[in-house]
């Protein structure tokens, strides 16, 4: 059994949401997603389950980080482009951006697209997840073309894109050092019809 791992002495308590995920994270890799409690994180980061819930609702929220604020961002993001912008290009450019990281969170997020393309755990989750996503997605593409969201081609969009993404993060994970937004660039402009002749 994993021993416990309690703050050191002297340490103040973690307080933000990114310090909380970064100790869960450090958990996750010692003993496992499965195995690592809600009492764990609270332990090691030195706060209490009641603190832990005012920043998290689950231990599965903490993988998702910001994923709430990012969403908020990405609907905001297609609804400011222009009406003479192809939406296609618009939507390309809102998922490399909603996918874009600081330099320094990198390792993180390779750890969090991990923990979620590939903990079973987690799938249920992320289906959820997904589905909140594809709903932005979906309500862009009706309101360019006229359709209603729950129509064929929206609907459509919807799945592909994230389709498009995944493959695109798998792919960043298969390969270190690749550049995740030349990866998403990519896979949605190959998506669009762009660059096929190229495989």
């Amino acid at each position: 059994m994993a021993s416990r791992a309690p703050r050191g002495a002297g340490r103040p308590p973690v307080t933000t949401r990114l310090e909380i995920e970064r100790v869960a994270f450090a958990l996750f890799a010692e003993r496992g997603f499965d195995e690592t409690t809600v009492e764990d994180i609270a332990a090691a980061a030195g706060i209490g389950r009641r603190t832990f819930f005012r920043y998290f609702a689950s231990k599965n929220d903490v993988v998702w980080g910001e994923f709430d604020a990012g969403l908020r961002h990405f609907a905001e993001t297609l609804d400011a482009a222009g009406p003479e912008q192809p939406w296609m290009d618009a939507l390309r450019a809102a998922v490399v951006d909603f996918n874009s990281l600081d330099p320094e969170l990198v390792p993180l997020h390779r750890d969090r697209m991990e923990l979620i393309l590939h903990v079973p755990a987690l799938q249920a989750y992320a289906t959820l997840m997904y589905a909140r996503w594809r709903e932005v997605v979906t309500r862009f593409v009706a309101d360019r073309t006229g359709a209603k969201p729950d129509d064929l081609h929206p609907r459509l969009v919807g799945h592909t894109a994230l389709a498009a993404a995944v493959a695109a993060y798998e792919q960043w994970l298969a390969e270190p050092g690749s550049n995740l937004a030349e990866l998403l660039d990519a896979s949605m402009r190959w998506l669009a019809g762009e660059d096929r002749a190229h495989g």
